[in-house]
C-alpha cells in the first residue's frame, strides 16, 4: 500500500471516529442527514474558497469544484445561499466567561477568604455594574446579568444583590448554549490538531492528554473530582495571566495585531467492560 492509500485509510477511520459522537448529538437533537449534508457542502465551499486558493490568483468556482468534489452548478448554488443567509459571530459566551473569571480572581469583588462576593447591581467600587464594565467592555450590566441568570450562573437575592453560583460559564438550563459551546470548543481542538499536523515540527502548539485503560470503577469518582479541582485551578491561573495581557481587561496593554489564544481542558471516561471474573460497573 503506497503512502497516499495509507493516509486515505487512516483519515477515513479518523473521520468515522470523530463523527460518531457528533452524529449522536445530531440525532438526539433531530438534525437529519439532509441538513447535515447541506451544512457540509457549505463548509466545503467556504473553506475551499478562502483557504485553498493559488497565491496571486483569484479563486475560481472551477477550482472549488475540483477541491470539493461538488459540481460547478452546486458550488454556485451553495455560494448564493451562503451569501443570502450570511453568518453571525456571537460573543455572549466570551463576555459572560470573562465576567465570571473576573469575579473569582479580582480582589475588588472577593471577600477576605478569596470567595466571590454577592454584589449590588449598581454603585461605585465592587458592584456588578463595575465588574461588567471592567471585564466586558461597553455591554450593559443588565444584559450580562440577564444572561448569567438565564444560564444558571448567578442568582438574585432578596436584598437586590446577585450571587455567583459557579466559578465557570457552564450553562445549566439551556441546551442551546451547550450546543454553541460544543461548536466553539471542538473547532478550537481540531484547529490545534491541524496546526500540529502541518507545522508541528517547527511551531508546535501544546496538545497532550493522560489516560489509563484498566482503572477500577472505584477510582473513577476520585479521579473525576481530582481532575476537576486541579483543572479549574490551572484554568484560573491561565485566565489571570491572559487578563493581564488582554486589551479589553487591561487597556494599558500595548502591542500590534489582535490575536485570540487560550487553553482548554476536558475530562473523558469510557466503560470498557467487565473485569476478568467480575461484573461490569
Amino acid at each position: 500500500m503506497d503512502a497516499s492509500a495509507q493516509i486515505s485509510k487512516v483519515l477515513t477511520a479518523t473521520v468515522e471516529r470523530m463523527l460518531r459522537p457528533l452524529i449522536r448529538v445530531l440525532l438526539r437533537n433531530g438534525m437529519s442527514f439532509k441538513v447535515f449534508s447541506e451544512i457540509s457542502k457549505q463548509v466545503y465551499v467556504e473553506v475551499g474558497s478562502r483557504e485553498f486558493g493559488i497565491p496571486g490568483r483569484k479563486q475560481t468556482i472551477s477550482r472549488v469544484s475540483v477541491l470539493s468534489g461538488l459540481s460547478r452548478k452546486e458550488v454556485q448554488r451553495v455560494m448564493r445561499e451562503r451569501a443570502r443567509t450570511g453568518s453571525q459571530l456571537h460573543e455572549r459566551y466570551n463576555r459572560a466567561a470573562r465576567v465570571i473569571a473576573g469575579w473569582v480572581r479580582d480582589p475588588d469583588f472577593m471577600d477576605a477568604r478569596g470567595s466571590a462576593l454577592a454584589l449590588s447591581l449598581e454603585g461605585e467600587g465592587g458592584s456588578f455594574s463595575q465588574l461588567v464594565k471592567r471585564y466586558s467592555g461597553d455591554v450593559p450590566a443588565r444584559a450580562v446579568r440577564d444572561e448569567l441568570l438565564r444560564v444558571g450562573a448567578i442568582e438574585s437575592l432578596e436584598d437586590g444583590r446577585v450571587r455567583l453560583l459557579t466559578r465557570a460559564y457552564i450553562p445549566r438550563t439551556s441546551d442551546l448554549d451547550k450546543l454553541e459551546i460544543l461548536g466553539a470548543d471542538v473547532a478550537d481542538l481540531v484547529t490545534t490538531i491541524d496546526h500540529n499536523l502541518e507545522r508541528g515540527a517547527t511551531d508546535p502548539r501544546f496538545q497532550r492528554k493522560v489516560m489509563y485503560d484498566n482503572l477500577p470503577a472505584e477510582a473513577i469518582s476520585r479521579f473525576r473530582a481530582l481532575s476537576a479541582e486541579q483543572s479549574q485551578k490551572l484554568l484560573e491561573d491561565m485566565d489571570h495571566w491572559l487578563a493581564q495581557n488582554d486589551r479589553d481587561a487591561n487597556p494599558s496593554v500595548k502591542g500590534v495585531g489582535r490575536k485570540r489564544a487560550g487553553i482548554g481542558i476536558y475530562y473523558f471516561e469510557e466503560n470498557l467492560g467487565a473485569t476478568p471474573g467480575g461484573d461490569a460497573k
